[in-house]
């Protein structure tokens, strides 16, 4: 069964004045594990998400609290910290390049978003401050959250010039690591696969939206097709297990599933529907979501509507049950984005 609304009480419930709680044991709070930029990020992009179709004030209310926690974290160099105690000591001397990224990404939604001016305001001091640190980056993932940051940061200021000559830079750098990588039946920007994955070519597919580059739409659609072949068994969505990974001629790993792999597949696809118009993604995007209500390799229902929480993953065993900040807005993100499309 799908939901006909979505409700907040399952982000709320792991969120405090200060931020959004990393972790639960089962659906109870664990506070000493503390609060990531990372988890912060991503509720600040659901709330966001959920004001807009919903106009709910709650929402906005816990995206203030959200954005209050990325200004905190954020270094005087633009970086972000990502771990903080519950006791709110830093617990990092910086956070890594997808945490940066990941700030960058929501910052720059905020500002394509109905947030109230002071909202964007502040959005806009945290992205512009951060963007420098975006250049160094290595990782494809910190690559990617900058591309959609900046391409949510290109739609509220259509006009900036240099918003487009930072995608450019940004998605050559994919494209670069997919010629380099992309061998044989191996279409990948890397010589494995592991998290977040659909998430690059979706930097691409937003990136060609806005720049009509050719070259972003095939690669995209090469490494899309070749993740969803992947992904894909028996018509049941199968993400990449995190124990192993999968590695260039080995095997991929099916387990542990983890939530964020189905959200990441839903907006890909989705995304890939907008700039090809192939109805394709579509069902793509719906058996990524049923992963969350039974259309897994095990038959488990992930979304417990009760709480408004999500499983951390399916395990070989059966149910992760701890329902921590990740999963949780895992299904938020896909759950809104279907939203957007009509789906749900």
């Amino acid at each position: 069964m799908i939901l006909n609304k979505l409700r907040l009480n399952g982000i709320e419930a792991l969120t405090d004045e200060t931020g959004m709680l990393q972790h639960s044991k089962y659906s109870t709070v664990d506070r000493k594990e503390g609060y990531t930029t990372d988890d912060n990020a991503r509720a600040l992009i659901a709330t966001l998400r959920y004001y807009r179709y919903y106009g709910d004030q709650e929402s906005l209310r816990l995206a203030n609290i959200f954005l209050t926690f990325l200004l905190h974290m954020q270094m005087a160099d633009g970086r972000f910290h990502n771990l903080l105690g519950f006791d709110r000591r830093f617990r990092d001397e910086v956070g890594s390049e997808d945490c940066i990224g990941r700030g960058l990404w929501a910052s720059g939604y905020t500002l394509s978003s109905e947030a109230p001016k002071d909202l964007r305001s502040t959005a806009k001091e945290v992205f512009d401050r951060g963007l420098p640190a975006a250049h160094g980056f290595t990782s494809p993932r910190a690559v990617a959250f900058t591309i959609l940051g900046l391409c949510c940061y290109q739609k509220a200021f259509p006009d900036d010039g240099n918003v487009q000559v930072n995608i450019v830079s940004l998605a050559r750098r994919l494209t670069n690591l997919y010629r380099a990588e992309a061998l044989g039946n191996w279409h990948w920007f890397e010589s494995y696969l592991t998290y977040s994955n659909a998430r690059l070519p979706q930097a691409l597919l937003a990136a060609y939206e806005w720049t009509s580059d050719g070259e972003y739409l095939r690669i995209a659609k090469s490494s899309l097709a070749f993740l969803i072949e992947t992904q894909m068994v028996d018509d049941t969505f199968a993400p990449i297990g995190t124990k192993g990974w999968y590695k260039r001629g080995g095997v991929k790993a099916m387990y542990d599933q983890q939530p964020i792999e189905a959200s990441c597949m839903v907006e890909a696809a989705l995304t890939a529907l907008n700039s090809t118009g192939d109805r394709e993604y579509k069902r793509t995007a719906l058996a990524a979501f049923d992963w969350y209500h039974g259309g897994n390799t095990q038959g488990l229902t992930l979304y417990n509507e009760g709480t408004g929480t999500c499983y951390d993953g399916i395990t070989p065993e059966g149910f992760n049950r701890n329902q921590g900040a990740e999963s949780t807005l895992s299904y938020a993100l896909a759950y809104l984005t279907l939203k957007e499309h009509n789906l749900v």
